[in-house]
């Protein structure tokens, strides 16, 4: 009979309570990150005359109904939110992966004089606290006549910093060798940027998609402040009715919180594997 013996990184034999340790570690670690989500599901399948508060708690309802999520669609407009917070997401995406991918390919393959400093202009960027420069956004907001509306939401962060410095970092990785043998068949710059960079980074401009729509859709503060009207909240602004009207009932919230995760989670389940596929980019494939 063959035993299986677990090995790490580099090969070397790992004891059993090693192993145990950083199983238990894994466990406890999903517990922390998965058990408040687990809990707000349980909640919203709960009927209203089950005791949400029992001890010791209880993951799994007795009489499993989806009434609550119903009664959110009653009181506040939550398709019509959640349609909103969608077209705000998915331009945020488009701006997000097109603007990053130039930017970021700029700064990595183009020579020019002040790359460095550029570079440098985006990593300062990401050190600024939202909170310090949210007033100047609504003042450039309201002085664009962009108050109010899902254009204004949008704007300031259709092009992140990090997203930037994400496909500067995944175009370094890619070996010259493979450009100048297109510059020497007569490639432009375009052309190389198209037809060679970017089909190499995939895996990585995956990554920009996810933390961009995810940005986008789970925003509260900022569209918060720019929008007054109710046609145009998104839906994170619109479920804060639940919290306050509604406080006394935590299954509307909770079947409210649940509907405004579960995009985000077909999200990276439709893009993980590229997802996992952006921390080798780069790679030259034989």
């Amino acid at each position: 009979m063959t035993i299986l013996k677990a090995t790490d990184a580099e090969g070397r034999r790992i004891a059993p309570w090693q192993l145990a340790v950083r199983y238990v570690l894994l466990l406890i670690m999903l517990a922390v990150m998965i058990g408040p989500f687990l809990w707000q599901l349980s909640t919203s399948l709960k009927g209203p005359t089950e005791d949400i508060y029992s001890y010791p708690p209880t993951f799994l309802p007795d009489d499993v109904t989806l009434h609550n999520y119903g009664r959110v669609a009653e009181i506040i407009p939550v398709w019509e939110y959640a349609f909103n917070s969608l077209k705000v997401a998915l331009a945020n995406v488009v701006t997000n992966c097109v603007g990053a991918a130039l930017a970021g390919y700029a700064l990595a393959r183009l020579r020019y004089r002040g790359r460095t400093a550029a570079t440098l202009g985006f990593i300062l960027a990401m050190l600024v606290p939202v909170e310090g420069i949210i007033i100047a956004q609504f003042t450039t907001m309201r002085d664009l006549g962009l108050n109010n509306t899902l254009i204004g939401v949008l704007l300031p962060g259709c092009i992140g910093a990090m997203n930037v410095l994400l496909m500067r970092n995944a175009f370094l990785n890619l070996p010259h060798e493979v450009e100048e043998a297109a510059f020497v068949d007569g490639a432009n710059v375009w052309q190389r940027f198209l037809r060679i960079s970017l089909p190499a980074v995939k895996g990585t401009l995956a990554v920009v998609a996810i933390f961009a729509f995810m940005g986008a859709w789970d925003d509260f503060l900022w569209p918060l402040i720019v929008l007054s009207d109710p046609e145009n909240f998104t839906l994170t602004v619109g479920l804060n009715y639940l919290h306050g009207t509604f406080a006394q009932d935590p299954r509307l919230v909770a079947a409210g919180t649940i509907i405004a995760v579960a995009p985000l989670i077909v999200l990276f389940a439709c893009l993980q594997r590229y997802f996992f596929r952006g921390v080798g980019e780069g790679a030259v494939k034989g």
